[in-house]
This record gives structure tokens, C-alpha cells and sequence, in this order.
């Protein structure tokens, strides 16, 4: 059978050596003035410069390569943003200078067969008045 003895640890059972204060001072029970924010003068700084600090967390080799990359985007998007540009210009230009004349012709053409529609309408309509009126006087009574 086995005894278990408890062996007391001397260096943890000795007083520790420590600043002697008094205790009044370690109270936190007041308002602290390390806590108080309106009191922060760290807040001075901006954002751009908090960004520019972290740098020296990024290394080298990655920033190099996160640079190219958005130096390569930014060419794209720009290259692409001017053609996009260029294009819409000769698009619009070319529907007004070849557009709006083709529509004017068209309406003004819609227009003259109208017109021509309304004549004929109109001739048919004075026919029959006159045609009716022509086949009263020579016909014969019938008995």
C-alpha cells in the first residue's frame, strides 16, 4: 500500500518582498484619471497616420506585391474607364448626326403619306356627294 505525505513549500509559504505603500493609494474606488477620455491626448492623430504606422507590420515583399497589384488595378480601371469614355462620345455623336435627321425625314414622311390619305378620303367623299346627286337628276321615274 502506498502513503501520501504532504510536503509544505517553504518559498511559497515566505512573505514576498514588495514596495511597501499604503493601501489608501491602491483604492480604485475613486474616479480614475487614467480612464477619463476627455483627457486623451493620443486622439491627435489621424487616420492616415494611424494607416502609415502599420506599415512596419506589413513586410517588404508583401507590401511590394499588394503595390503592384493596386498599381495594376488602378492602370486597368483608368484604361478601361477612358476607352468606356471615348466610346459613349462617338456613340452619342453619331445617333445625333446621323439619328435626328433620319428621325425628322421619317416624321416629316409620315406626315405627307397623312396628308395624301386625307386628299383621297376626301375625293371619295366629293365623288360620291357629286355621283349621288348626278345619278338623281338622270334617272327616270318608274311607273
Amino acid at each position: 500500500m502506498v502513503k501520501l505525505e504532504e510536503v509544505p513549500d517553504e518559498e511559497y509559504e515566505k512573505q514576498q518582498n514588495g514596495p511597501q505603500e499604503d493601501e489608501d493609494e491602491w483604492d480604485t474606488d475613486d474616479d480614475s484619471e487614467v480612464s477619463d477620455v476627455d483627457d486623451d491626448d493620443s486622439l491627435d492623430e489621424s487616420l492616415l497616420d494611424r494607416v502609415y504606422a502599420l506599415k512596419d507590420i506589413v513586410p517588404p515583399t508583401y507590401r511590394k506585391n499588394l503595390s503592384s497589384a493596386a498599381s495594376t488595378g488602378y492602370s486597368w480601371v483608368s484604361r478601361g474607364l477612358g476607352f468606356s469614355g471615348k466610346t459613349l462620345w462617338v456613340v452619342s455623336t453619331s445617333a445625333l448626326l446621323l439619328g435626328v435627321p433620319w428621325a425628322l425625314a421619317f416624321s416629316e414622311e409620315q406626315q405627307v403619306l397623312e396628308m395624301e390619305r386625307e386628299m383621297r378620303m376626301q375625293q371619295g367623299a366629293n365623288e360620291l356627294l357629286t355621283g349621288a346627286g348626278q345619278g338623281q337628276t338622270g334617272a327616270k321615274p318608274a311607273l
